[in-house]
């Protein structure tokens, strides 16, 4: 959506709750995530990168489906989002 007074996209990301697997650190890598009342497994971590306050993972889930979650990074406890899902599913036919 974009607004009349700036001309900017507003960025309308999901709030999403999230179970880490913490290793030598702690919320290392999310294993599990909750949209809703739809719980998934995260089967595999595709990829991992870095912005100013946030962390972001780009994950397959139990479903097949690609979700990108970003961490707020730059507070302790920081919330967890859903900026992004992509269909793996291929139409049959």
């Amino acid at each position: 959506m974009e607004s009349a007074k700036s001309g900017r996209r507003e960025n309308r990301a999901m709030r999403v709750l999230v179970e880490c697997y913490s290793g030598r650190k702690e919320s290392e890598r999310p294993v599990r995530f909750r949209v809703e009342d739809h719980s998934y497994i995260v089967e595999e971590v595709l990829d991992q990168w870095y912005g100013p306050e946030h962390l972001f993972f780009k994950v397959r889930a139990d479903d097949g489906n690609v979700y990108i979650l970003r961490h707020d990074a730059s507070v302790p406890d920081g919330d967890w989002e859903l900026v992004s899902f992509r269909s793996e599913r291929r139409a049959e036919g």
